[in-house]
């Protein structure tokens, strides 16, 4: 009789173990299973993203726009957690110009090496490396400072600049307009920091960026 008791009490145990591992097994591959389903990726809608740039000089401004080759960013749980940028710097254009002549010189003259010198360096990047919330951003208002490194003529900075970013569903945009000083990357023709008494043929070292960012979930 102990000996079947003894039988009965090891079998319960034995049972309430199998239930219970295989609880918690499944509440594990659920977790994982949210957790994964929160990780998204967002590619690239090169067609509907854009660039633009301006750039002042004492006499005037130019403005135009830059192209980027590919590019995605990566979500957790709805906020943006890394991405990466590539940029064609070759297919720097000018928009102000409308004579062909005149707008393809001062191309040909940004393509140079006064300025970003794309024979050598053809690309550019941005690693984007944090977003960081902006508090009781308004409606509208930038919502994130977005925070990464840049990459032009093989020159690496940090930057960061406000950004207004919306996630709706499987699309991501994020919009930015912020200044950068072109001198950093050892961009100098023309600024009044390195050549004295240059008058009225003096180019600003900070430059405006507007971007419009438009990716899709992959």
């Amino acid at each position: 009789m102990r000996k079947q008791t003894f039988i009965a009490a090891l079998s319960a145990v034995v049972l309430l173990a199998s239930c219970g591992g295989s609880a918690v097994k499944t509440e594990d591959a659920q977790t994982a299973a949210q957790s994964a389903d929160s990780a998204r990726v967002f590619a690239l809608d090169s067609a509907s993203s854009k660039v633009e740039w301006l750039a002042k000089k004492v006499t005037g401004q130019h403005n135009g726009t830059l192209a980027i080759k590919s590019g995605e960013l990566k979500t957790e749980a709805g906020k943006i957690t890394s991405g990466r940028f590539t940029l064609n710097m070759a297919a720097i254009k000018v928009v102000d110009i409308t004579d062909a002549e005149t707008n393809a010189k001062l191309a040909g003259h940004l393509n140079s090496e006064d300025f970003f010198s794309t024979s050598k360096f053809p690309e550019g990047t941005f690693e984007l490396v944090s977003t960081e919330p902006i508090a009781n951003a308004a409606a509208g208002s930038p919502n994130y400072t977005i925070k990464g490194n840049l990459t032009l003529k093989g020159i690496s900075k940090a930057i960061s600049f406000p950004s207004t970013i919306t996630i709706n569903g499987e699309m991501l945009n994020a919009q930015a307009d912020f200044d950068i000083d072109r001198t950093e990357w050892d961009i100098r023709y023309g600024s009044g920091k390195f050549f004295k008494d240059i008058g009225d043929k003096a180019i600003n070292d900070n430059f405006n960026i507007k971007l419009n960012i438009v990716a899709k979930a992959s």
